[in-house]
């Protein structure tokens, strides 16, 4: 039976909500991974990555990130390690995964769509941005390259912590969107975003993290199947496509 821990970062201030919320998320991949074990868990919460390690010794490692950065290279697999996963089968962050960007446009679309704006609106993409890394800029700038040629929306992008600042972003004349590039809602997109679009006087809808999207749990899911097709033992059986259990 394959095992996978989901993971986050979390809240420090506050990890409880949002590693119950892993542990939710998890469930929902689950319906798309019949015959898999999938935790969820938050490195912010102590205790609670060295017990989903001990449940689960053997898992393919899925980080809950936007990026490729220092949390995923660095601390992730070091705490691993000091969980007891010294040689983790790790995937890449959540921020990569095939059919982000094309969730983010249909994202966009729908919610243009739900609140009369035109297509032709801006779509601001609310990250977090790195004083000491590119890793997250990188990544946000390649998705709004791509909504460019894909959308008719005016992609503009804004950061929490490097320029251009959310807040001087945000100053938009004109129908307007934001949607943050977040994996969770912990403290940026529950306060920092929400605080510097009302600094910026942004009228538009500020729509929930993209990882709080239904299909979020179908992209990771799809990332595991992936994972597991291409990593078949000697003897074994590809693996169906990811589909929810008891759907066709």
């Amino acid at each position: 039976m394959p095992d996978a821990l989901l993971i986050a970062h979390g809240s420090p201030a506050d990890p409880e909500p949002q590693e119950r919320a892993l542990q939710a998320l998890a469930a929902r991949v689950r319906l798309w991974c019949p015959g898999w074990r999938i935790r969820g868990t938050t490195l912010a919460l102590p205790g609670a990555l060295e017990r989903a390690v001990a449940a689960l010794p053997d898992a393919v490692i899925f980080p809950f990130f936007m990026a490729e950065g220092w949390f995923t290279r660095k601390q992730l697999p070091k705490r691993l390690a000091e969980a007891g996963m010294t040689a983790p089968r790790q995937l890449p962050a959540f921020g990569h995964s095939a059919g982000l960007t094309a969730l983010a446009r249909e994202i966009a679309l729908q919610a243009a769509r739900q609140h009369g704006l035109p297509e032709t609106a801006t779509l601001l993409l609310a990250a977090h941005g790195s004083q000491v890394s590119r890793a997250s800029a990188n990544r946000t700038e390649e998705i709004a390259a791509t909504l460019r040629t894909t959308t008719t929306f005016r992609v503009v992008t804004g950061y929490v912590e490097e320029t251009p600042l959310l807040h001087d972003a945000a100053r938009i004349d004109g129908p307007a969107l934001c949607l943050p590039l977040f994996a969770t809602r912990a403290g940026h997109v529950a306060q920092d975003v929400p605080e510097a679009l009302a600094a910026a006087g942004f009228s538009g809808p500020l729509l929930p993290a993209i990882g709080e999207s239904p299909e979020a749990a179908r992209l990771i899911a799809d990332a595991l199947q992936s994972f597991l097709s291409e990593n078949i033992p000697a003897g074994g059986t590809r693996a169906d496509p990811a589909q929810p259990v008891g759907e066709t």
